[in-house]
């Protein structure tokens, strides 16, 4: 074998693996490969008096630019059966590194509570980042609610349904805007599965559904999903609801991804798996463009 096809070779075999790591890496392996210089951390910082209404810090170490960094209260998925914030210590430090101040969030889950009583906790926390976004060093005119998969539903209706952040004094027209990845926007009747429980299948409350809350008035959005979930339908969900938002001239971003799955998109955050899809570039880029609440927003996207 000459050399440059023994380069190729090894070069193919790297890859490889990196995929092999991509599609099975655990959770803790992703965050002990996470960037720790670049941010201080806080950790169960109480939004409320239960045990899971707690949110972990990650404030970058750079000096703030005028007015504060941009806020970023981030929920997880897992089908509001299964999460903790610890396990998303990868997203808090690339968001941080990158001049954004974090709030990953913890909130209550099935079957201690079922729909809406997760939707107020995350208000909680929502709300807690609003009202404090300046006294962390953030710009309260600049927060976003992100969210993958469950915590992407979540986020989007915070955004988009103003009930739930009427429960603590605040409104949608307060954010800047918000990030949905992966996340379920319109998916009844729930496949059997853990989901099903939480929203009393087959008993449906009305008004669980965050496309039926668009409007022209949405905050500017940046929607993700991989073109392939197997989880959630991206063409119910994602690009759905980024019709539905251009439909009424609303500010929207759709980005859809090949190469990563339901669970590797938001595993795309941590540095060794950005190859996979240019997503964390993609959600810093829309912040960075995003312009603070109430002061009007740059045009819709799309794109693939």
């Amino acid at each position: 074998m000459t050399p440059i096809l023994r380069s190729a070779s090894i070069a193919a075999a790297l890859l490889a693996a990196l995929i092999a790591f991509a599609a099975y890496a655990p959770l803790p392996l992703l965050n002990a490969l996470a960037a720790h210089g670049s941010h201080r951390s806080a950790e169960g910082v109480a939004y409320g008096p239960l045990a899971r209404q707690k949110f972990d810090l990650y404030t970058p170490a750079s000096t703030p630019p005028p007015g504060g960094w941009p806020v970023i209260v981030f929920f997880y998925g897992g089908s509001w059966n299964t999460g903790e914030r610890a396990d998303y210590r990868f997203v808090g430090e690339a968001l941080a590194a990158r001049g954004m101040l974090a709030l990953v969030a913890d909130y209550r889950l099935y079957p201690e509570v079922r729909y809406p009583d997760f939707l107020l906790d995350c208000a909680i926390a929502l709300g807690h980042g609003l009202q404090h976004a300046a006294r962390l060093g953030g710009n309260p005119a600049r927060v976003f609610v992100m969210g993958h998969s469950a915590g992407g539903y979540n986020a989007a209706m915070l955004a988009l349904d103003a009930r739930w952040l009427a429960t603590v004094g605040h409104t949608p027209r307060e954010l800047a805007g918000w990030i949905g990845l992966a996340g379920a926007y319109e998916f009844l009747p729930l496949r059997p599965g853990p989901a099903q429980a939480v929203f009393f299948h087959p008993d449906y409350p009305a008004g669980t559904q965050p496309i039926a809350y668009v409007g022209a008035a949405s905050p500017p959005a940046f929607i993700a999903a991989p073109v392939n979930d197997k989880v959630v339908s991206p063409l119910r969900s994602a690009r759905a609801i980024a019709a539905r938002l251009q439909a009424v001239d609303a500010r929207v971003t759709l980005r859809m991804y090949d190469g990563v799955s339901h669970a590797s998109l938001i595993g795309a955050f941590a540095p060794p798996l950005r190859f996979l899809a240019p997503v964390f570039d993609d959600v810093a880029a829309f912040v960075d463009a995003t312009p603070p609440a109430g002061a009007g927003a740059p045009p819709s996207q799309t794109g693939s």
